[in-house]
């Protein structure tokens, strides 16, 4: 062999083997013990750069020399070092990345099935909401009411008078629907309440998720997407989308504690001139409770956790009345409440926990993960007052009382109560008794899957998510006058009054991969859902329904079933389930480094009632590199519930000393059927968005989004058709009689809406030595307007029936989800360790009508609107009560004691600002018509989201260990 094929041969076999005599830099990236993926690593000079992989793994070939490398990734602060390499080394080189809190404040996940993008750069607006920075700093103890007064187009009310609705908190958005906005956590649909809201609610016929199920300390952050997006999660996102995102902290103990109470010294009903008119507690009442922990550990060597969350919280009742009844002589006094003598905010005992986990499986790319938890939860709650008797009979319910043989009163002490006189001796004009309702809320869900990437670096995910939820009555210190009273025994004063429960499993395949060759970037996303739902109605106990058949001597019947809430009755007990399947694609294209686009489209087959299809386009253009434009539209829908296609109830009313029954009843009833009422469909919905970010300056961003939302047959609960009416035709009154029915309602696909407005959110921050300084101003300004009502034709032989249909009333109502504007100031500065804030908050104007208490005047355009009589004249006005604007202030401070303890306390609503009353003025003489006690609620004020509830003062401790 000569000298030059020995030079060859060294040379051929140095070549190949180079590679295992480079220089390599590798390690592993990871941030508070969690292993970092799609970070990036980046050299200078070189430029050389990769991105760490499921494992947190990263890998450089490099020359001999000395570098700076950058690590970075999104919501982590980025890190830079130096590096030396010698001839032949491998260098390891881990990296631990510190949170970024801004950051992470910015990047968001939901609206987009790949990388999180930053809010600035999303196509659609998303408000995050961390967990610890907005519950640390009310007196609002529960997730449903911080949210409220936290994202301004988050529309809450809380309910008193409504029977199940006191006891169970929804929530919309934009001033839709309760199940219009869809809620999911770690990504994955959650499961919607059983309970569906009735009569005298805000969201009457529809259902919702109940948040308040979820307990903050397992919150790690919520993230708010305003737009239509049904066409990537399905079903429900028609006002947007609420996502939750567990907490993954590992090693570290986190325990809150708060106190909180109402101190109204002007409507609390201890400082009535009368307060034996009325139900009283304590003069600082509503006292609350809340205790919450958080802890998390590691699982294995690869990265794993599992992290737990966990709440407790005890609230009491409220009880608030107008102060003064002299209304003789004071304007802005009210007579007594007699039909809501225990107005305000039921008791709530709540407890609960949540787990997330992740598990990488060992030497793979792929990762088992599961989340899920329990909550239970009693409330106690009011119903409306019975009255034995007052002023000469009048709204008396005497037919509602247990009497003996001879029709005289059997007084029951500890429910029963005496009006204004000292010894207790009763007259027949001074007792009265207010139902109690017990709702017991047991919610349970569990999700796991698998999730990975391929080799060829597709993103895959597999998951199956259950949930259920059971909602039970019982009547509670109440009666069934009805019953025949037997001396010597016990008179029954709770019912088991029966209840209904909802399951909902789903599974989901999603499968995404970003293609960084097709122009700046492709990103396509694919998959599949199945879902299983499941709706049981069941019957209370025989006597929280039954009609016993007693009467009064001068022969009235009395009210059969439990009062404050009858039993439901074995007709209309249920089951009902169904199947869902779904296929979805979206695509993202990064045009140019300034043009994003983004499509989306998905099918939806019920085996109920058939498919669906919608779409979404949304873009991003960056004008300037601070200043993006962005823009969608999109079809939406919402399915029918399993609750509102199968609820029924069955309740009792006197008219002329006769007890008649009235029923909501489902659209498959003979009934329904008979009256030409269709079986319900989908909602459907149209939605435009357009608007910008803006990042002004260092600190400081500004972004606008208006929004046009059309929605096509929102459903919705009719007004009352009563037997008789012959406009109804033969053979609905026939079946309405034989079925022992005196009126009837139903759910309907009834309005055409579209609901209008701007969201406006100016946020600045700014930190320099010690100090902070941040101020928030967030707004939400809508319209809701009614475009259409659809009137079966059963219904329109006659004005009135037409008019009941859905009435004058119930079109308020409806528009009357959220105030015409919300806006929110929030500003926080702070020295060391010491912070000090303020709150404002506005609230818009808010009209709502009463029932009507007189016939309208001859010759009015609509003689169906509700009317009232003036005391001082007799003059007939429209009964609107109008709730105007009002502002409220919160402050607080907080210290932190040392590195593990931190102390807040401050004042929620300062100047005890109270909604409008529900009245119009001029009105309200009992002896005569008034408009005092005709509103939704009966009592002095409604249920605005400001509350009613006044000044709220609060104090809490967090301990980090």
């Amino acid at each position: 062999m000569n000298l030059k094929l020995h030079f060859f041969l060294l040379g051929a076999f140095l070549l190949l083997c180079s590679p295992l005599f480079a220089q390599r830099l590798t390690g592993t990236v990871t941030s508070g013990g969690h292993l970092v993926s799609a970070g990036t690593v980046k050299v200078v000079p070189t430029g050389t750069g990769t991105i760490t992989d499921a494992d947190g793994k990263y890998s450089l070939t490099l020359k001999a020399g000395t570098y700076q490398v950058s690590f970075s990734a999104i919501g982590l602060e980025k890190k830079t070092v130096s590096v030396s390499i010698a001839a032949g080394e491998t260098k390891v080189l881990d990296m631990e990345l510190a949170a970024s809190a801004e950051g992470l404040k910015e990047v968001i996940v939901v609206g987009n099935r790949g990388v999180g993008r930053t809010k600035i750069e999303s196509v659609v607006p998303v408000d995050v909401i961390k967990m610890n920075q907005v519950d640390a700093i009310t007196a609002k103890p529960d997730l449903m009411s911080q949210l409220n007064q936290t994202v301004p187009s988050f529309n809450y009310n809380k309910q008193s008078g409504g029977d199940g609705s006191d006891a169970i908190d929804f929530a919309s958005l934009r001033g839709l629907g309760f199940d219009q906005t869809l809620v999911l956590i770690n990504g994955k649909r959650r499961h919607l309440s059983a309970f569906v809201n009735e009569v005298g609610t805000r969201g009457r016929g529809n259902s919702g998720t109940d948040l308040n199920a979820i307990p903050e300390a397992a919150i790690d952050r919520i993230e708010i997407l305003r737009d239509g997006a049904s066409a990537q999660y399905g079903s429900d996102a028609i006002a947007g989308v609420i996502n939750i995102i567990l907490r993954r902290d590992v090693n570290h103990l986190n325990v809150t504690a708060g106190f909180s109470g109402y101190n109204d010294q002007k409507y609390n009903t201890l400082n009535n001139v009368d307060p034996s008119a009325y139900y009283t507690d304590k003069h600082f009442d509503g006292q609350a409770f809340t205790l919450g922990a958080n802890y998390g550990l590691n699982i294995g060597k690869s990265g794993g956790f599992i992290n737990f969350g966990a709440n407790y919280f005890n609230q009491g009742k409220t009880f608030r009345a107008i102060p003064d009844t002299n209304w003789q002589t004071n304007p802005n006094a009210q007579p007594v409440a007699r039909e809501r003598r225990a107005f305000g905010d039921g008791s709530v005992v709540s407890g609960g926990g949540m787990y997330n986990m992740e598990l990488p499986i060992k030497g793979t790319k792929t990762v088992f993960y599961s989340f899920g938890g329990y909550n239970y939860k009693h409330s106690n709650v009011y119903a409306y007052t019975r009255s034995w008797n007052y002023d000469n009979g009048l709204r008396a319910n005497p037919e509602k009382f247990p009497t003996d043989a001879n029709g005289n009163l059997i007084f029951v002490p500890g429910i029963m109560k005496v009006q204004g006189v000292p010894d207790g001796s009763l007259s027949a004009n001074n007792v009265y008794y207010n139902p109690q309702e017990d709702v017991y809320i047991k919610d349970y869900s569990a999700a796991f899957g698998f999730k990975g990437t391929t080799a060829g670096n597709w993103d895959w995910d597999i998951s199956n998510n259950t949930g259920k939820n059971d909602f039970h009555y019982w009547g509670n210190k109440t009666f069934n006058a009805s019953l025949p009273y037997v001396p010597g025994q016990p008179i029954q004063t709770r019912f088991d009054d029966g209840g209904f429960n909802f399951l909902q499993n789903t599974a989901n395949a999603d499968i995404t991969k970003h293609f960084s060759s097709v122009l700046q970037g492709l990103q396509l996303s694919f998959g599949g859902e199945f879902r299983y739902e499941k709706y049981q109605l069941y019957a209370g106990e025989y006597n929280s329904y039954a009609s016993g058949g007693a009467k009064l001597p001068d022969g009235t019947l009395k009210a059969s079933g439990s009062e404050g809430y009858p039993g439901y009755q074995p007709s209309d007990a249920v089951k009902d389930h169904r199947t869902n399947e779904a296929a979805y694609a979206e695509a993202a294209l990064d045009v140019t480094d300034k043009w994003l686009i983004d499509g989306a489209a998905r099918a939806e087959h019920y085996s109920d009632f058939g498919g669906v299809s919608t779409f979404k386009f949304a873009t991003r253009y960056k004008l300037t590199d601070n200043f993006n434009l962005r823009g969608s539209a999109s079809t939406g829908f919402r399915a029918p519930t399993l609750q509102q296609i199968d609820f029924s109830n069955t309740n009792t009313t006197v008219v002329g000393g006769n007890l008649l029954y009235t029923k909501l009843v489902p659209n498959y009833s003979d009934i329904a059927k008979t009256a030409g009422i269709p079986k319900l469909k989908q909602e459907t919905s149209v939605n435009y968005s357009l608007g910008f970010a803006w990042q002004a300056a260092d600190g400081f961003t500004v972004t606008v989004d208006g929004y046009d939302i059309k929605i096509k047959n929102r459903i919705v609960i009719s007004g009352l058709y009563y037997q008789g009416d012959a406009t109804l035709g033969d053979d609905l009154n026939n079946l309405l009689l034989k079925q022992g029915i005196a009126a009837a309602q139903f759910f309907a696909n009834a309005v055409n809406t579209t609901n209008t407005g701007v969201d406006i959110v100016l946020d600045y921050k700014k930190h320099w030595d010690k100090s902070h300084f941040s101020a928030l101003l967030a707004g939400n300004i809508q319209h809701l307007s009614i475009n259409k009502i659809n009137i079966p034709a059963k219904f329109k032989g006659s004005p009135l029936d037409s008019a009941t249909f859905f009435s004058d009333r119930e079109q308020y109502f409806l528009k009357a989800s959220a105030p015409t504007a919300k806006i929110n100031l929030n500003l926080e500065y702070g020295i060391g360790k010491f912070a000090v804030g303020s709150r404002l908050t506005y609230f818009g104007d808010v009209k709502e009508l009463g029932f009507g208490e007189t016939t309208a005047p001859a010759g009015v355009a609509d003689p169906y609107f509700p009317y009232v009589t003036l005391d001082k004249d007799g003059t007939k006005v429209k009964e609107i009560f109008d709730f105007k604007p009002k502002v409220t202030t919160d402050v607080y401070v907080s210290y932190k004691i040392n590195k593990t303890v931190s102390w807040t306390a401050g004042v929620d609503n300062l100047f005890n600002v109270h909604p409008s009353t529900n009245v119009v003025k001029g009105s309200v003489n009992p002896n005569t018509t008034s408009s005092f006690g005709d509103s939704e609620s009966g009592g002095p004020f409604e249920a605005v989201q400001m509350g009613f509830n006044g000044m709220r003062i609060f104090t809490k401790l967090a301990f980090h260990f």
